[in-house]
């Protein structure tokens, strides 16, 4: 079934009340990889209950809607689907338990023609537990590779953020993935059979599952807050990614940053091992 494109513009998301405790922000951690080194007291913070932080990624976490592409109303080809793109804006620190309150929604569905694809923009708003201040905004490009031609509306995609500097970068922080991190980290909520699953993995043309995006995108902020904040994830305002490669398991992640001006940084991340660059053209904002 083609994607019919009102239906998926007018998806019905339904409020989501996320309820979750200090094992759950602990649990996401260590799906990067955070507390490997348990007397590292920077990693020990994230993982620990007492004084406990929030990594800013986690925020994908929070009232994150399942794997509902997999839903055949939305006519979309799951096993063909990819994440592009993904931000957060971070406007009040995470509270290291719930609840909170997430409205997801469609924001566009870009058809680039039969064999092309289409690209699917979602957003969610993250809110307190009585819905009073906004905490955090989620944002996700999708590349639906197996979609395109549907006959949706002639649009063009985003405009994409301009390259990182070519000279080399003024910051880099290197972070190793255990090799069971995607079997960690989809208990966090991403169920999708393509971290786990060797023959969904080789169906979707990779030889072996591969790391959530979502995970990649924790492991940055987690390295922007390294880097860039001092260790302290409150500082972190904001921070956009376009995914360039997969990561596998196992792999290490070097993020590299480019600081541009006070309070901005340009980042990009690629896997020390096959030197692949994996999340390109990056954006971080941060306080001073």
């Amino acid at each position: 079934m083609p994607i019919d494109y009102a239906s998926l513009k007018a998806w019905p998301f339904a409020e989501i009340e996320h309820r979750y405790a200090a094992k759950d922000v602990i649990l996401y951690a260590l799906g990067l990889g955070i507390g490997g080194d348990p007397l590292d007291r920077a990693q020990l913070r994230f993982v620990y209950e007492q004084d406990l932080e929030v990594v800013p990624g986690f925020a994908l976490v929070m009232g994150y809607p399942g794997f509902w592409v997999m839903d055949p109303r939305t006519g979309l080809d799951w096993k063909k689907v990819l994440n592009a793109e993904q931000g957060v804006q971070i406007f009040k620190p995470l509270p290291a338990t719930g609840p909170v309150i997430a409205q997801n929604r469609v924001e566009e569905i870009v058809d680039k023609g039969d064999g092309k694809g289409a690209i699917l923009y979602t957003c969610r708003d993250i809110f307190d537990g009585g819905r009073k201040e906004l905490l955090a905004r989620v944002t996700q490009t999708v590349l639906c590779r197996g979609d395109g031609g549907f006959g949706g509306p002639v649009t063009q995609p985003r405009p994409a953020a301009e390259p990182v500097p070519k000279e080399a970068p003024q910051l880099s922080f290197d972070w190793k993935t255990p090799a069971q991190a995607a079997l960690i980290f989809r208990l966090s909520g991403d169920a999708n059979p393509l971290h786990a699953d060797p023959s969904v993995a080789q169906d979707a043309g990779f030889p072996r599952p591969i790391l959530h995006g979502a995970a990649v995108f924790g492991i940055a902020s987690y390295a922007a807050v390294r880097a860039l904040c001092d260790s302290q994830p409150a500082r972190l305002r904001s921070l956009d990614v376009r995914f360039s490669a997969p990561v596998f398991p196992g792999e290490t992640i070097r993020c590299e940053f480019w600081r541009q001006g006070p309070a901005a940084a340009r980042l990009r991340a690629r896997v020390v091992e096959r030197d692949s660059v994996v999340l390109d053209r990056g954006w971080v904002k941060y306080d001073e």
